[in-house]
């Protein structure tokens, strides 16, 4: 990998994993910052539940404009070690059930009110970003440096349902010794980047040891996991 794409490939599994958010939206020039829960459509395009009463949902209305952070725990007593990444983008609001699946399969305790008429799904599109791995490790990145692969995100939407369906039927007992843990793990989300697996309301994430491109790609990963 090179440096540019190391930190790139660092920034969008730290979007990826990402279960909480705070989202950065603006009102007559005023800066306004809430707590939002986002997950990654396959294209790494950024989605959120909102409910119209909320506040940032208006101020999204008015100004499409925003941005997200991301954060991973601090190495240290020092806040300032934390990996993070920051997303410019449009947001808007769509009606995509398939969007609408992938957002709760990572946060199924959503589905308690996903129906209700105030709550819509949101599709943000991402412009660019800054990446800070720590002291000194620091990157800008545009949209084109962040985004995986088009043909390789189609390819392995494909073939998501057959991937997930076969794990799912016969090997959850792999699944359930690559998340670490026993219990009934399901895999609900795969693509170029790696996937999730869900167990209840607890869902984790499990990333590739680099982007695929074609479902032989993906099992040659959970192999890969399962054996390491």
């Amino acid at each position: 990998m090179t440096s540019s794409f190391a930190l790139a490939w660092e920034a969008r599994k730290l979007l990826r994993a990402a279960r909480v958010a705070t989202l950065a939206t603006v009102m007559d020039g005023q800066p306004f910052a809430s707590l939002v829960t986002p997950a990654c459509a396959p294209d790494l395009s950024l989605l959120l539940l909102l409910s119209d009463l909320s506040e940032h949902t208006r101020h999204l209305r008015a100004e499409p404009r925003c941005s997200i952070m991301v954060s991973r725990m601090p190495e240290t007593a020092n806040p300032q070690t934390a990996a993070r990444v920051t997303i410019t983008g449009l947001a808007e609001r769509r009606i995509d059930p398939a969007l609408k699946s992938r957002y709760l399969a990572v946060h199924p305790y959503a589905a308690l009110y996903a129906e209700f008429g105030d709550f819509a799904l949101w599709h943000i599109r991402p412009l660019g970003g800054l990446y800070v791995g720590g002291f000194a490790r620091a990157a800008r990145m545009r949209a084109a440096d962040l985004a995986p692969d088009a043909a390789a995100v189609a390819a392995i939407e494909a073939a998501a349902v057959g991937i997930m369906g076969h794990c799912n039927a016969d090997h959850a007992d792999a699944l359930a010794a690559i998340a670490g843990e026993a219990g009934g793990w399901r895999m609900v989300t795969v693509d170029v980047d790696g996937c999730d697996l869900a167990f209840g309301d607890r869902v984790i994430r499990i990333h590739w040891t680099a982007p695929v491109a074609s479902p032989a790609d993906v099992r040659r990963e959970l192999i890969r996991i399962r054996t390491t």
